[in-house]
């Protein structure tokens, strides 16, 4: 019999597990041919949501969890989910049932013949998302695909069903400063696509507000791309060439017409134009170096305070 772990990161879902668990039991009472493990990841809710984890695991042995000591982010949850995960296949869904759970026994079925090492959804469309986000999201998408050499799906979701090899592969990638979509894509093997339409939380509100989501998007800029740099050095390089050529101006019409160098206005705004440029060159360095500088010191991914399991997961 084959196993399936399903992964679930948590961060104060007290109002979304309790119509989120029994759909999950539906999903596997639904498919009898299939042995099921859930993995709870509590991601230091502020809620009961570790409560609500601890009854699933007394009163179904299929449900274990896993707490951490602080919030150390949703990628965070998925790595320590999958590295726990001893199923054949492992899914990741959210837990504001966003991510349909009819589509996993499609998905289950698809795996079976082979021909794919991963089936994962994607949104069809953005209905009942603000409009903002929506226009920022596709924004992102364009521009992270333009200067990646790895393509980003618009409107992937986390949810996936995946085979041991590719976990497995996951997984290997060591990185502290995860942004785990692009590392799906970066792995590589066979992904089929399923699409859905968009579908609203089932309770709660959203964990990642419009700050965070730009900041994540900004994050998988860097760790997937160095087009940044090229384009802050391909800036330099021409600003230093206007600024070549403008000194032979001046030096030639001093020679030629002996005229005094005017323009006071624009030569102070060449000179903050300089400026800004040199502190948005510096800022891109800094970002790649700051990614590096968290990377060297090569801190734990995640600390567990509790978990159901005799044995701490790392």
């Amino acid at each position: 019999m084959d196993k399936i772990t399903l992964v679930m990161p948590c961060y104060n879902e007290e109002e979304a597990l309790p119509h989120t668990l029994p759909e999950v039991n539906r999903l596997m009472d639904s498919m009898p041919q299939v042995e099921f493990e859930v993995i709870l990841v509590d991601n230091c809710s502020e809620d009961r949501t570790l409560e609500l984890m601890r009854k699933a695991h007394e009163e179904d042995p299929r449900y274990q969890y896993i707490s951490f000591s602080r919030n150390f982010g949703k990628d965070s949850s998925m790595y320590a989910g999958l590295s726990a995960a001893t199923g054949d296949y492992v899914t990741i869904m959210d837990a504001d049932l966003q991510d349909p759970t009819e589509l996993l026994p499609e998905m289950y079925e698809l795996l079976k013949t082979g021909e794919y090492d991963c089936v994962a959804a994607k949104r069809g469309d953005r209905a009942g998302e603000p409009f903002l986000r929506s226009v920022l999201a596709d924004a992102f998408y364009r521009l992270i695909n333009s200067i990646s050499d790895y393509e980003m799906v618009s409107g992937a979701r986390d949810f996936r069903l995946m085979t041991k090899q590719m976990v497995q592969a996951v997984i290997s990638v060591g990185e502290n400063v995860r942004y785990t979509k692009g590392i799906f894509s970066w792995v590589g093997f066979r992904t089929k696509w399923l699409t859905y339409g968009n579908k609203e939380r089932v309770a709660g509100d959203t964990k990642l507000p419009m700050k965070s989501a730009i900041n994540y998007a900004f994050r998988g800029i860097v760790a997937f791309s160095t087009v940044p740099l090229v384009l802050a050095s391909m800036a330099g390089f021409l600003f230093c060439a206007a600024a070549f050529v403008y000194t032979l101006v001046v030096i030639i019409k001093q020679l030629l017409y002996h005229e005094a160098v005017s323009g006071y206005a624009s030569l102070m705004s060449v000179m903050l134009f300089g400026f800004g440029l040199v502190l948005l060159v510096l800022g891109i360095i800094g970002q790649y170096l700051a990614q590096m500088y968290l990377e060297i010191k090569n801190r734990p991914k995640f600390i567990i305070r509790e978990s159901s399991y005799s044995d701490a997961v790392k």
